[in-house]
């Protein structure tokens, strides 16, 4: 289908000419004409799917052709970073090239400059209002804002907007808002958080779901399964061949994200890392970098696994396998974007087989295993199923260990536990007679000396009575 199909004002046809756009991707083509309608829209798709000018485009065809209040904020569009809104604005800033609409973002981590723009634009009403939930509320607590005439409320990734404890951060703004207004729920996945969020904010909403959380079909999944210390040798083969520009190296965790970056460093490669101990202004110069290919690999968390606007990423790397299906699908949903080819390659360590066979089960195909160059040893088989029994039956053979049932049995009649054990010791000891005076008397000098420890302390002294408590604050 194509974007001249609809019912789109010249506007519009200009900006997606300008912009080269043509055939629209599924999630566009079920969902501009329903909010073209003004229906209320539930859509459910991965991220690069074409998500942002499935709701940006009725919208602004919709102010194109007049009739919202002028010097008013008429459309607001949240998002749960900095990094997405900022991929909003652009994509925002570059359709309404020809068009009389206004945009301003409005996220934190900004200088003061940047903070006096965002009130010069909310103080003019601007059109759309791009923002972040936590830099929304703050305006909004400070009176900055005025969202009583808003037309069009738009919630985007609001599955993860929702994982980072943003429910009611947008309930505080929906409140804020006018009832009667068109509302756009976006998400990747539809989890009963959702459900429940879009019951309390949309107004009978049609709902499109597509593709639900499965990768692209032009990216091609590898995987090696190796030891934790072969992985440095595997990322230096990888790239004996082939170029190592355009890549992102995925780690769970930022300690993990500085070791593996200082690594590649030592091994020669231009690297830069991405993660939460980074201030914006940082994150904001190692993108630059990348996006002007002066850095060829970006060593990133999750943090980086959406929102961000590359489309020629060529290889994705899993330093580990993700604990969530879903982080997999986001992590490798980097490259392959618009309709162009990418690798997805995975370090599996014997730990981590169970949770990459469940990714497996989850977007229903086996990924295809490579061979650890022999240099750097042998590797570990794939036997996640193997591995989980094992572990089961490890914990079986524990709870023997510390006193199931068949250890009750097979010592029946003796003392069960180490107190009890104790108390059977001195039971023992009190029963047995001194077998002189000289051993009653040392006996009954032992016993002296401990009721002093107790009443006295280590040092012998009586301790103090009635000593007042020390003030903390002196």
């Amino acid at each position: 289908m194509y974007f001249t199909d609809f019912d789109f004002e010249d506007e519009v046809l200009d900006a997606l000419d300008a912009m080269r756009f043509e055939t629209c991707t599924p999630i566009q083509e079920q969902t501009i004409q329903p909010l073209l309608d003004g229906r209320d829209l539930i859509g459910v798709a991965q991220t690069g799917t074409g998500k942002t000018a499935a709701y940006l485009l009725p919208v602004l065809n919709k102010l194109c052709r007049g009739g919202y209040p002028e010097e008013s904020i008429n459309c607001v569009i949240m998002a749960p970073t900095r990094e997405l809104a900022q991929q909003i604005d652009r994509q925002l800033e570059g359709f309404t090239y020809f068009m009389p609409v206004s945009g301003v973002a409005v996220y934190g981590g900004n200088d003061g400059q940047r903070y006096e723009q965002e009130l010069r634009g909310m103080a003019k009403g601007a059109d759309i209002i791009v923002a972040t939930p936590g830099r929304l509320i703050s305006h909004i607590n400070l009176g900055n804002i005025d969202l009583s005439k808003v037309s069009f409320f738009i919630l985007d990734e609001a599955d993860r907007m929702l994982d980072m404890g943003f429910y009611n951060d947008i309930m505080t703004i929906a409140k804020q808002l006018p009832k009667k207004r068109q509302t756009m729920l976006f998400s990747a996945t539809m989890p009963e958080e959702i459900r429940k969020l879009a019951a309390d904010i949309l107004d009978n909403p049609v709902q499109v779901t597509l593709a639900l959380a499965k990768p692209a079909d032009g990216i091609t999944q590898q995987a090696y399964v190796c030891h934790e210390g072969q992985k440095p040798g595997i990322i230096k083969d990888i790239f004996k061949n082939e170029s190592c520009e355009r890549v992102i190296l995925f780690a769970s965790r930022k300690t993990k994200v500085k070791e593996i970056s200082l690594m590649l460093k030592k091994q020669g490669f231009n690297v830069g890392e991405m993660h939460s101990d980074l201030g914006q202004s940082e994150r904001d110069e190692i993108m630059y970098l990348y996006k002007s290919r002066k850095i060829d690999i970006i060593v990133a968390t999750d943090i980086l696994a959406r929102g961000i606007d590359i489309d020629d990423i060529r290889i994705v790397i899993n330093y580990d396998v993700p604990r969530d299906c879903d982080d997999y699908i986001h992590r490798i949903g980097r490259t392959a974007r618009a309709g162009t080819k990418g690798r997805a390659i995975t370090f599996v360590s014997e730990e981590d087989q169970a949770f990459f066979k469940r990714i497996e089960d989850f977007i229903e195909q086996e990924v295809p295993k490579l061979d650890v160059p022999a240099e750097l040893g042998k590797a570990p088989a794939y036997m996640p199923n193997k591995k989980a029994d094992n572990k089961r039956n490890g914990k079986r053979d524990n709870r023997r260990g510390r006193g199931g049932n068949d250890k009750r049995r097979a010592g029946a009649g003796k003392p069960r536990g180490k107190r009890e054990g104790k108390r059977e010791n001195r039971r023992n000891e009190n029963s047995a007679a001194p077998q002189n005076a000289a051993g009653e008397k040392q006996e009954q000098k032992k016993h002296g000396r401990r009721r002093n420890f107790r009443r006295h302390g280590r040092g012998g002294k009586p301790a103090e009575k009635n000593v007042p408590p020390q003030n903390n604050k002196e």
